[in-house]
């Protein structure tokens, strides 16, 4: 048996063939996955590895504590000071202390653009302690910055931004534009800069002015004299440490960065093997009906050996053989073409310039294993039902060439279990819309529907089908044919179907969601907010107070206000703060209020949202003791409660009361109106004001909107190429059904072409088939997409209360047309070679 099942292998390997590669690409896929994730994690690890070579011991405030590094703003015992790096260098066993201030910065390339996204771009304090180097950097030219005005940059940020020494650059840190000259470029290991990122050294005062306060630092760094270990070096560091510091280990912060990389990494793990594990699934619609056909065509060779002495489970044995063939084949090709993919996509990184350190490809282990168990695995169970099939046919019938066909019994079954399957789980998910919580009772709903839709789709394809005559008619005969080709076997059409259904169901979901979060931005805006723009930095860091000061005196702005964090504490519970500019607030938002008014803000009193109100019983009057950031204690009143929304939650706060007790003014945000509205002209001369700072965005209710219908195309995009795997596959699972099915028929096509039908009505008619199995696929598709798309919509109806169902009408029908177009395109081959038929042979053919 085991030599029959290989001879029916290589004597039908061309109609294995899109099994093979549709097990090929999923198993790549995942194999793939795998690869890039194994390098991007090794690269990262490396990096940070190199990052701290310099580091025994870090020396840094416990943030578990409330620490922080702004001295004026937090308790001096917090800042890590000038007297404890004096003190720390005394400890034995220190060779070297130094202290380090850093935090981002945005560059100015010389084309006057932002370099990188402002996010991978940092500052940091040049510390002379070996002689006047910094073990950290090695000058390549020039010389370390000394004063103000003067910076030394990466080598790599040097070459591709065309810098060199004596050029002056333009950067920001918190709005106001700054120009610095260049006099030193070096080399360095930090693993921000190793990841593509860029970074920027100051003098010390420079630095800690910048990111901490004068005398303060971020980090304190330690390296430990030759036979004192880093632990040992820890535990006499820790008997000097003031309350509220903590000492690390250089191997404990490579090991927690390798563990915070591991962490990003598993979750783009996970998420990419999703994809790979529905291109799979897909597959194993394809592998089912491949050997279903394959066994039908061999009816009369199962019986003869059935006839001569072969077992059930013999049979069935030779059919999972076959399988496993295909399978190790598959998974074999697919592992090598997974290292490819894995090396392409991360040479993709590298030439789209993304923050990617380098380093080798790496091939772990799990991707080989994992590329060989699923391959073989997803094969020989799809395989199993088709198998068992194999081996019930009675030896009479099947050498009489009577292929059993399903009962009327084994249809109410299978109708009876899938009615109950997809309708419990559309209840499931429409219960779900109205749960807390309930996302995993959705994705339970979601997964029951789709599989109740599936057992359903061989009744469902019968009406679908016969929906489509009136337009086939014009195609006379091979219309007619195609249709009822198409409704003779609904098993076989249903399984074809129900792979391109799957990547259809996805794909318009996510659109459907995507359409109606892009509505809601549009909402948010048009409810809340009445300004003409929005000004905030590029990069993490909050405005300056000199901005606000240089819009305030703009003759152009009407109305502004700044939006600052803070909070306060009262009793054992904290309550976050926005302040705002108490006389103009009202007039550029559109708050929507249970109780009280806009003048309820200012003078000690405050704006409280609903949510926090209910939870603490609080009203238009309640008062509450509270403690500001600074410690200082005050009464505030409740003088309005507000429906929070997407920019304002929490408390609101007059900035005249919140200010006296800010150690530092800064602004999230500012928020202002311009005389005739928004205008090219109107922003051009905020722009120009500002210093033509690219660190400083300044967009209007569109430039959001647009900004984030950006983002979320991207994302989409991305989503629709790893969904294209799943349409691929369901493409070749077309491709074969048609295949078969046209040798399946020779002799009925001979008979055609015999009597009077050409080859172009053949052609026609492969074609107008596969157009109906696509467009029956991609009906059910897009019906099931847009009805998760509503009901994951309603959970996020919670959180995003401007949330509006938007259906993207224009998306759904050139979805429609897609899988139109898929159905045309794999009939292609199979309608050449039904076509090309010679006719006196097919009909010779058993």
């Amino acid at each position: 048996m085991f030599r029959t099942a290989l001879r029916n292998v290589l004597a039908h390997k061309a109609r294995l063939l899109m099994t093979t590669l549709a097990v090929m690409l999923g198993v790549a896929f995942v194999a793939g996955t795998l690869v890039f994730t194994a390098t991007l994690s090794e690269a990262f690890e490396r990096s940070s590895q190199k990052g701290y070579e310099a580091v025994d011991v870090s020396v840094q405030p416990d943030w578990s504590t409330g620490g922080g590094t702004d001295g004026e703003s937090v308790d001096p015992e917090l800042a890590l000071t000038e007297d404890l790096l004096e003190k720390l260098r005394e400890v034995d066993g220190v060779a070297s202390a130094f202290g380090t201030a850093t935090d981002t910065v945005a560059l100015a390339g010389k084309d006057g653009e932002l370099v990188g996204d402002g996010w991978s771009t940092f500052g940091n304090n040049h510390a002379a302690v070996d002689g006047g180097k910094d073990p950290r950097y090695d000058l390549r030219e020039g010389r370390a910055p000394r004063r103000a005005g003067e910076i030394a940059l990466d080598s790599r940020t040097a070459e591709r931004t065309g810098y060199e020494i004596g050029d002056t650059v333009r950067l920001s840190v918190d709005g106001p534009v700054r120009e610095e000259k260049v006099v030193g470029v070096f080399d360095t290991d930090d693993g921000f800069v190793a990841a593509g990122g860029a970074l920027v050294l100051f003098d010390t005062a420079t630095a800690q002015r910048l990111f901490a306060s004068p005398g303060h630092y971020s980090e304190i760094i330690l390296a430990a004299e030759g036979g004192v270990t880093q632990t040992e070096l820890k535990e006499r560091v820790e008997e000097v440490l003031p309350p509220r510091t903590e000492a690390t280990t250089g191997d404990e912060l490579t090991a927690d960065q390798a563990r915070m990389v591991e962490g990003q990494m598993e979750g783009m793990r996970t998420g990419l093997l999703v994809f790979a594990g529905i291109s799979l699934f897909v597959g194993s619609f394809i592998i089912a009906n491949t050997f279903t056909m394959l066994v039908a065509q061999r009816t009369r060779e199962l019986a003869l050996l059935r006839a001569v002495g072969a077992g059930r489970r013999q049979v069935t044995r030779s059919v999972l053989i076959e399988a496993l063939v295909v399978g190790t084949v598959a998974a074999a090709v697919g592992l090598l073409a997974g290292i490819g993919i894995g090396a392409g996509l991360r040479a993709l990184l590298g030439a789209l310039d993304l923050t990617v350190p380098d380093g080798p490809l790496v091939i772990p282990p799990n991707a080989v294993v994992a590329a060989l168990a699923v391959g073989v695995l997803v094969t020989v169970l799809a395989a199993w039902l088709p198998a068992r099939r194999a081996a019930k046919i009675p030896p009479v019938a099947a050498m009489s060439s009577v292929h059993a066909a399903a009962t009327p019994r084994s249809l109410v079954v299978r109708n009876t279990i899938g009615t109950v399957l997809a309708a419990g789980g559309a209840a499931l998910v429409v219960a779900a819309t109205g749960m807390a919580d309930s996302e995993m009772v959705m994705g339970a709903g979601a997964a029951l529907t789709v599989l109740g839709v599936f057992v359903l789709t061989p009744l469902l394809s019968r009406p679908l089908i016969a929906a489509s005559a009136p337009l086939l008619r014009g195609f006379g005969v091979s219309g007619r044919l195609a249709r009822l080709n198409a409704a003779r076997n609904p098993r076989r059409t249903a399984a074809t179907a129900s792979a391109l259904m799957i990547g259809l169901t996805l794909i318009t979901g996510l659109t459907v969601i995507a359409s109606s979060v892009q509505k809601s931005i549009d909402n948010m805006a048009a409810e809340s907010l009445r300004i003409d723009y929005v000004v905030s930095m590029a990069t993490p860091a909050y405005l300056s107070e000199e901005v606000e000061k240089t819009l305030e005196k703009h003759e152009d702005v009407t109305a502004l206000t700044p939006v600052r964090p803070s909070y306060v504490e009262f009793g054992d519970d904290y309550l976050d703060l926005q302040g705002v500019d108490a006389g103009s607030f009202g007039e550029l938002t559109s708050l929507d209020f249970t109780q009280g008014s806009y003048e309820g803000l200012g003078g000690g009193k405050i704006l409280v949202d609903s949510e926090t109100a209910d939870a603490h019983g609080w009203k238009t009057g309640t008062s509450l003791e509270a403690e500001y950031e600074d410690g200082e204690r005050g009464e505030l009143t409740v003088g309005g409660v507000y429906r929070s929304n997407e920019v304002f939650y929490g408390a609101l706060i007059g900035t005249a009361d919140l200010d006296p007790h800010l150690g530092k003014i800064e602004s999230q945000q500012i928020m202002l109106s311009v005389q005739g509205g928004t205008s090219d002209s109107a922003k051009d001369a905020l722009a120009k004001a500002l210093g033509d700072n690219p660190a400083i965005q300044i967009q209007s209710e569109q430039d959001i909107s647009d900004k984030a219908a950006g983002e979320i195309a991207i994302m989409l995009n991305i989503l629709y190429g790893l969904l294209a795997m799943a349409v691929i596959v369901a493409v070749l699972g077309v491709v074969n059904t048609l295949a078969m099915s046209v040798f399946e028929r020779s002799q009925e096509i001979g008979m055609l072409r015999a009597i009077g039908l050409e080859r172009l009505g053949v052609k026609r008619m492969v074609r107008l088939e596969s157009l109906i199995i696509s467009l029956f696929g991609g009906v059910l598709g897009v019906g099931l997409g847009v009805f998760f798309g509503w009901a994951a919509g309603e959970l996020l109806a919670g959180p995003i209360t401007t949330y509006e169902l938007a259906l993207p009408w224009g998306r759904l029908a050139l979805f429609l047309a897609l899988a139109a177009l898929v159905g045309i395109l794999a009939a292609l081959w199979p309608a050449r070679r039904a076509a090309r038929l010679n006719m006196l042979t097919a009909i010779k053919t058993e």
